[in-house]
């Protein structure tokens, strides 16, 4: 089992900046993955950004590439999720996850089927 709980979500204006924490425990093995998704209102759940606990390789979708950064802390067993020039269509419940058992070295895209209980993100404009 693992459990995920995160923290840092809330509300900025637009081009502002926040941080999200995804604290994990558990079994998680060091060749797992952690990731970030998102789910927007009348909308489908949308992988963000993934990191792999072994060596950091990293995935993000297009919309985050250049304004997002995910990292991990490995002694903390915690992800964070840096969101800069934040704009109002990402407003968003926030999603950590985890794929604690993945073997291959890529990113996982799927597989994830432990969850946090989300945190809202939401931009003005």
């Amino acid at each position: 089992q693992v459990q995920l709980v995160e923290s840092g979500g809330g509300l900025v204006q637009a081009g502002g900046s926040l941080r999200l924490s995804c604290a994990a425990s558990g079994r998680i093995f060091s060749t797992g993955a952690m990731a970030w998704f998102r789910q927007a209102p009348g909308k489908g759940r949308e992988l963000v950004t993934a990191i792999k606990w072994s060596g950091g390789r990293t995935y993000y979708a297009d919309s985050a590439k250049g304004r997002f950064t995910i990292s991990r802390d490995n002694t903390k067993n915690t992800v964070y999720l840096q969101m800069n020039i934040l704009k109002p269509e990402d407003t968003a419940v926030y999603y950590c996850a985890a794929n604690p058992t993945y073997l291959r070295d890529d990113v996982p895209s799927g597989g994830y089927n432990y969850w946090g209980q989300g945190t809202q993100v939401t931009v003005s404009s």
